[in-house]
């Protein structure tokens, strides 16, 4: 690690225009250390908020296909389809949200191995591209979700631009638009096996809902 880098890891450098320093002397700006661990705490916030999410919407999955099951033992089909329809809508929520809680598990751990200054560069820039796909996805389950996540998104963009200024180093961007997707596929792909296997099939015959999946992934 660079000495250059490592001022600016653990404090602000030295040698800025006499306004901006004393201002920072007002009120420092975090060093790079410290708001990527804010980063990560806020991001371990937003997960558990998922988390408690995807919990309700278990519980409201249960019950729904309790009557659902029972609609469909007494034959009473308006009402089964009726269920049905709106499990297949919580089972795609579920799956969203799912998708979502793992691609952010993946960028918490990217900002949590930087080491670098060049990976900073090159760790946050997918990191930032998953964030504001993600908040997007989140935006019709849980708004105040897709805000705390564009904040998130906007800090880590500051950072990154500030790192890339100190170190020289530009991102390319076909390289990190690339790793975004692939960390939101890999999200998909697991958000799809889970869905899968803790949610019980529906009865054959009944609507699943799965040519309406609008699912962000």
């Amino acid at each position: 690690m660079s000495e250059r880098f490592a001022k600016k890891w653990e404090a602000q450098k030295e040698g800025e225009p006499f306004a901006k320093a004393l201002h920072d002397t007002i009120q420092p700006p975090p060093p790079l250390k410290t708001a990527l661990d804010l980063a990560c705490r806020k991001l371990d916030l937003q997960i558990n908020k998922l988390d408690q999410a995807n919990e309700r919407f278990t519980q409201k999955d249960k019950t729904l296909f309790a009557k659902l099951v029972q609609a469909y033992t007494n034959h009473d089909s308006a009402h089964a389809n009726i269920y049905a329809t709106e499990l297949a809508e919580i089972r795609k929520m579920s799956k969203l949200i799912m998708n979502a809680r793992l691609a952010l598990d993946q960028v918490a751990l990217r900002i949590r191995t930087v080491s670098e200054l060049g990976d900073v560069v090159a760790a946050l820039g997918p990191c930032v591209g998953v964030l504001r796909s993600v908040s997007t996805g989140l935006g019709g389950v849980l708004p105040e979700a897709e805000n705390e996540l564009g904040d998130i998104g906007n800090m880590l963009s500051g950072l990154m631009f500030e790192a890339g200024s100190s170190s020289g180093m530009s991102l390319n961007f076909d390289t990190v638009n690339e790793d975004a997707s692939k960390i939101l596929a890999e999200a998909a792909v697991v958000a799809e096996q889970r869905v899968s296997s803790n949610f019980p099939d529906l009865p054959p015959g009944m609507p699943s809902g799965k040519t309406s999946n609008t699912a962000h992934t």
